[in-house]
């Protein structure tokens, strides 16, 4: 990078951080996520602006050592980011959101590096990347098999055996007893997790939720939504 950018350099390098956090963001933004727009282009920005001040420092800086330590201040942003990225995850039980989200938002950062460090070419084809891998590459998960969580929850009387609920289940699902809660002195909830494998756009909970309706009183049926 250049020992000492000018201003129109700091410019194209700040609206370039710009113009991705606003592609990258929008793509987030319209899937609902968190972090959506003005967050994907506050941490590009803060990323872009980082590298610009250890740019402009380095040119003041008259030893090796005085340029190493410089150089750690851009490369805690990305340590720093992690905190954000932290919160934008979320757990319940053992299902994980906002992964794909915090990966986002550690992506924009390298890319506002790269940009604020004058790496013009570098930053561009990260940005393409990351919209391809955040757009077109997303489609491809809904075609392929994976696994598929939830819970339901059945009234039995009481006294009554755990019923195994797999024999009113696709081929190949599996059913975990978890829990029994009280209704009243004739009756007990039973909940089960449930695990099949289907694709994302057709999930087969529906289905699922309707074989359990045939079979058993269901009270309550809660599909855990693969989200990122």
């Amino acid at each position: 990078m250049p020992a000492d950018p000018s201003w129109e350099d700091i410019a194209v390098r700040i609206l370039a951080t710009l113009v991705a956090g606003l592609l990258i963001g929008a793509n987030r933004e319209q899937g609902g996520h968190a972090a959506g727009l003005r967050t994907t282009m506050l941490v590009g920005l803060a990323a872009c602006i980082s590298m610009i001040q250890a740019n402009l420092l380095l040119s003041t800086s008259e030893s090796a050592n005085g340029s190493m330590d410089i150089l750690r201040f851009p490369l805690g942003i990305l340590t720093g980011v992690g905190f954000i990225g932290g919160g934008a995850i979320l757990r319940r039980g053992d299902i994980a959101t906002g992964v794909t989200t915090a990966a986002t938002l550690w992506v924009i950062t390298a890319i506002g590096l790269s940009f604020g460090g004058g790496q013009i070419i570098v930053g561009t084809v990260a940005t393409i990347v990351a919209l391809a891998v955040l757009s077109p590459l997303k489609h491809i998960t809904t075609w392929l098999a994976c696994e598929q969580k939830s819970s339901v929850t059945i009234q039995m009387p009481k006294r009554e055996h755990l019923p195994d609920i797999t024999e009113a289940l696709p081929k190949g699902s599996e059913a975990r007893f978890t829990a029994i809660q009280r209704i009243d002195d004739h009756s007990d909830a039973l909940v089960y997790e449930i695990r099949w494998r289907s694709k994302l756009g057709n999930n087969g909970a529906g289905e699922i939720a309707e074989m359990l309706r045939e079979r058993f009183i269901v009270i309550a049926f809660e599909y855990r939504a693969t989200m990122t």
